[in-house]
């Protein structure tokens, strides 16, 4: 029997494009936002503003107009947020989705089909803000992804059970004040089980916690293979 990964990789022959496909795959570029980053080190990214400047400028070094990654980096990000940094001896700051930042009201394609599970505005500050959630079958398994900062229209006409096929237009990315102090981007997160969540899952975990999540939540490149 294939393990769960194996059957993920099986369900893409190359790389996708989760953002508005008039952007060229060749657009995107791979950004580094870790703690190790020391063009971060006089930057206070958790600023939107400034944290999409520094976006701006590495895809006008790169060409590009997505700028990607992100998947178990630990960041910096979250330390004005009570709710990452509020425990001094875990504070949840890996991040376990990928990100792709771009330009607020880019379009949002689903990478492949399924159909929705729920959907919610998560507004705490530093949370998702519009969130959808999406159900998919594997062979012997049922797994989801989840679509995070997105705008508010994003969720209007949604039901759960609502089927979308493959590169079809899910919403599209909302702005710092419906995102909630974040600059512009999509949160792309898979999740084997939902542990009771209902248009939400964490998508930022401590140290201590990492073994469990990074097996709940596998990397995202097996499936789209940028």
């Amino acid at each position: 029997m294939k393990t769960f990964t194996e059957q993920l990789s099986f369900l893409s022959e190359g790389a996708i494009s989760i953002l508005d496909h008039n952007i060229a795959l060749e657009r995107y570029v791979p950004i580094d936002l870790s703690v190790d980053n020391k063009d971060l080190k006089t930057r206070n990214i958790t600023d939107p503003e400034i944290c999409a400047s520094y976006i701006d400028q590495q895809l006008v070094t790169h060409k590009g107009s997505v700028a990607y990654g992100g998947y178990l980096e630990k960041r910096n990000l979250y330390s004005d947020k009570e709710g990452f940094s509020g425990n001094a001896l875990h504070p949840r700051n890996i991040h376990l989705g990928v990100d792709f930042w771009c330009t607020a009201g880019t379009k949002v394609q689903t990478p492949i089909s399924g159909k929705v599970h729920s959907f919610k505005d998560n507004a705490s500050v530093g949370d998702y803000g519009p969130t959808v959630i999406l159900e998919h079958q594997l062979v012997d398994e049922v797994f989801y992804t989840l679509y995070g900062h997105l705008s508010r229209t994003s969720l209007e006409g949604l039901f759960v059970g609502k089927k979308f096929i493959a590169g079809s237009v899910l919403g599209d990315l909302g702005t710092p004040e419906v995102n909630l102090n974040y600059a512009p981007h999509l949160h792309f997160q898979i999740i084997r089980d939902m542990k009771g969540y209902s248009g939400d899952y964490p998508g930022v975990c401590s140290q201590k916690n990492l073994a469990f999540y990074r097996k709940n939540c596998p990397d995202p490149n097996i499936l789209l293979k940028l």
